[in-house]
């Protein structure tokens, strides 16, 4: 019997039972996990740090209006000039408007605008704490009323409300879409992997079950921990989950596969398979998921949501991948491989597959293979000076037109700027008329749009219109303006507002990429040295996967500009694409060099470096690419932001697969040699010339520890 913790798979109802267990598990926690659309917070206010300006000037505001109301712009526009009719409709609708049930305020318009082509009506409305899901619905039927006007007369629903209700559109199902189309991707990729009309769906269900437990453990935490979670993060679960937890089934069978070849029972062979894999699959989850944690140092609410819910996703995959998938292959035997069914001392195919040839010919040059390729990687980061992570407008976020996007550029045309959108300032009774005439005199400022002051308590109360677009960069910078004139006439004044709130998530953002980055990157180096047991392959490993995201990010940033016409990205976008590809960028060269490692225990560094690619790179390729399709999917969402991290990612641990971790980092174990391995003992074992590409049949059941039965933890 296996001694190490892997032998509880040896046991005679052991696998049953934790299948058995598993179903249970799913039968209570599914119908949690479907609350998980239910405890989400889209709303822009609850994604910003507490510590904010905006966040400030809203909890002050809550003295004046419910924090829950949000106004709906209804924007009426005739080209060539408005009619009679037109206004008398537009009247009719405002005394319509103004019989809601679920107004909070009165009903302001319409306002015609100065070249008499466009009318504006602003119903202030409080949808309740669940506004978010509401928006769509009642935006529709506030366009029924506003479209039932004369021919010629278009009405469109924007500000606050209508950006809210296209939002919640595109998030809508969202979960159900991502799942399925996570899941076809999956499917057809572990079917072209495996040529097995059977064996995908056992990592397809396991990740099912891993999805399921990853949801309800954060509706849990959303419910009873106060955790942040929003449609972003939940979108990132499920291609996580899938995607990762499929990669760590990849390597499971892969190893099993490969000692169904060396063991009668399958039983052994699975307890073999989870002793050898499993400490490198561990490490692996374990790095993603503490990277994925490092997001807590994130100042931005939303940010720092997703590093639990990431890492949710991360352990619970692990769990399953390594507790139900093994028991379903013991379970089902050999024959769930057919037609490819590995019988008992077959040979390894992978001592004379391809990646086995790549590693002779790297072999041959070694120095040149890395200099030439880390080379490649420095000109493809030079992209970089192309990405524009400045932020995008609402209508650069979508990938279509919404409606509220068609209706601000009506707004626009015709009315100030920031029309729908005003800035919002705060300050004490005492300095509010003087407050009052600073905010007035800003040159950013529709001249006599700043309303009296109302008092409630210790604050006064004021509003005022912006010349320019609410997001745009030169509302940002009129933002930015009034702030500092208002501190010298009163320090405790707050400006808010929608325009307020974006720029203070891109400048909490700016600060997070400052601050995570970093530590990702010690975080990740620490657990490489714990892991590998040596300071210089950690070092030149987290080189070369920095270099990878570098030349990824370049690349996209290209792509971005002249392919797909972007007008630039979120100001977080480099911190996800970093954090998603260091973290599990360094997961592949987790599974490769664990296993140069082992085999370099027999045979040195060079040697034990052909011998790892030739078994890990066929299952690690398949790895990426099942990570990158699942990334991939992302696309499929309107949103601009989702486009491209899904690039991003996909085309960065494809490169990571193809490449960096194929070419790069195993040209590099072959010129460094035992040099690797410095300071640990290891690093002073001769090397084997790595011209004897490998091994001989014996040495090589030595290596896979058959030689005396199962090898000891």
């Amino acid at each position: 019997m296996h001694r190490s913790i892997a032998g509880w798979i040896n046991h005679r109802f052991t696998p049953a039972l934790t299948i058995v267990g598993w179903v249970i598990v799913v039968a209570l926690l599914g119908p949690l996990a479907g609350q998980l659309t239910d405890v989400q917070e889209n709303e822009a206010e609850n994604w910003l740090p507490t510590s904010a300006e905006s966040t400030k000037a809203l909890d002050a505001a809550a003295t004046f209006s419910s924090p829950d109301m949000i106004p709906a712009v209804v924007v009426y526009e005739r080209e060539g000039g408005l009619q009679p009719d037109d206004l008398a409709a537009a009247q009719e609708d405002a005394a319509t408007f103004a019989e809601r049930d679920d107004l909070d305020g009165e009903v302001v318009g319409p306002i015609p605008s100065e070249d008499g082509e466009a009318l504006e009506i602003i119903v202030p409305l409080n949808l309740g704490a669940d506004g978010w899901n509401k928006a769509p619905d009642v935006v529709d039927e506030i366009e029924e009323v506003a479209n039932d006007g004369p021919d010629g007369l278009d009405a469109f629903v924007t500000g606050p409300a209508g950006q809210a209700a296209d939002s919640a559109e595109v998030f809508e199902g969202i979960d159900s879409t991502l799942l399925l189309a996570a899941a076809g991707v999956v499917t057809v990729l572990l079917l072209f992997t495996y040529r097995s009309p059977v064996l995908w769906l056992l990592p397809v269900i396991s990740a099912g079950v891993a999805l399921t437990v990853a949801q309800a453990v954060v509706v849990l935490l959303a419910k009873h921990a106060d955790l942040t979670v929003d449609g972003q993060s939940a979108s990132i679960l499920t291609v996580l989950v899938f995607g990762a937890g499929t990669d760590y089934a990849l390597l499971l069978v892969a190893r099993y596969r490969e000692e169904l070849r060396r063991h009668e029972r399958r039983n052994e062979a699975m307890a073999v398979a989870l002793h050898r894999a499993g400490p490198a699959i561990i490490a692996s989850g374990a790095t993603v998921a503490i990277g994925m944690l490092c997001l807590l140092l994130a100042e931005m609410t939303s940010t720092r949501g997703l590093g639990p819910v990431a890492a949710i996703g991360i352990v619970a995959g692990l769990l399953v991948m390594l507790t139900l998938l093994p028991a379903l292959l013991v379970v089902l035997g050999r024959w769930i491989f057919w037609p490819r069914i590995p019988h008992y001392l077959d040979a390894d195919p992978s001592t004379h597959g391809l990646w086995a040839g790549v590693g002779r010919r790297i072999a041959r040059a070694p120095r040149r293979v890395w200099v030439t390729t880390s080379l490649l990687l420095a000109i493809a980061s030079i992209g970089i000076v192309q990405l524009n992570a400045t932020g995008l407008s609402t209508e650069e976020a979508f990938l279509g037109t919404p409606d509220s996007v068609k209706g601000e550029k009506v707004l626009a045309e015709h009315f100030p700027g920031g029309a729908g959108a005003p800035v919002v300032v705060l300050s004490s009774p005492e300095t509010a008329d003087d407050v009052r005439a600073t905010f007035q005199a800003s040159d950013g400022i529709a001249a006599g749009s700043v309303t009296e002051p109302q008092v409630q308590g210790d604050w006064a109360y004021m509003e005022g219109t912006l010349e320019a677009e609410p997001d745009s960069d030169a509302a940002y910078d009129e933002i930015e303006s009034l702030r500092s004139d208002l501190d010298a006439v009163d320090p405790d004044a707050l400006v808010g507002g929608m325009t307020a709130v974006t720029l203070d998530i891109q400048n909490a953002s700016a600060r997070d990429n400052r601050v995570i980055i970093p530590a990702v990157l010690i975080v990740v180096l620490l657990i490489l040295m714990v892991l590998l047991r040596a300071i210089t392959a950690p070092v030149i490993l987290l080189g070369t996967v920095v270099l990878s995201f570098g030349a990824a990010l370049g690349v996209s940033a290209l792509v971005f500009r002249h392919v797909f016409d972007f007008a630039g990205t979120d100001t977080s976008f480099p911190l996800f694409v970093f954090v998603f590809l260091v973290a599990l960028g360094i997961d592949y060269n987790i599974f490769l060099m664990t296993r140069v490692r082992e085999e370099a225990l027999q045979f040195g560094t060079r040697r034990g470096a052909l011998i790892g690619l030739a078994a890990t790179g066929g299952v690690i390729t398949s790895a990426g690419l099942v990570l990158a399709g699942t990334f991939a999917v992302l696309g499929t969402l309107p949103l601009v932001f989702f486009a491209e991290i899904g690039f991003a990612v996909a085309f960065g641990v494809l490169l990571d697969t193809m490449i960096v971790r194929s070419v790069l980092v195993t040209a590099l174990n072959l010129d460094v040699g035992r040099h690797m391995w410095w300071p640990s003992a290891l690093g002073r074992k001769e090397d084997v010339d790595a011209a004897d590409d490998f091994p001989g049949p014996e040495a090589e059941r030595v290596s896979a520890g058959t030689d005396a039965g199962p090898p000891s933890p």
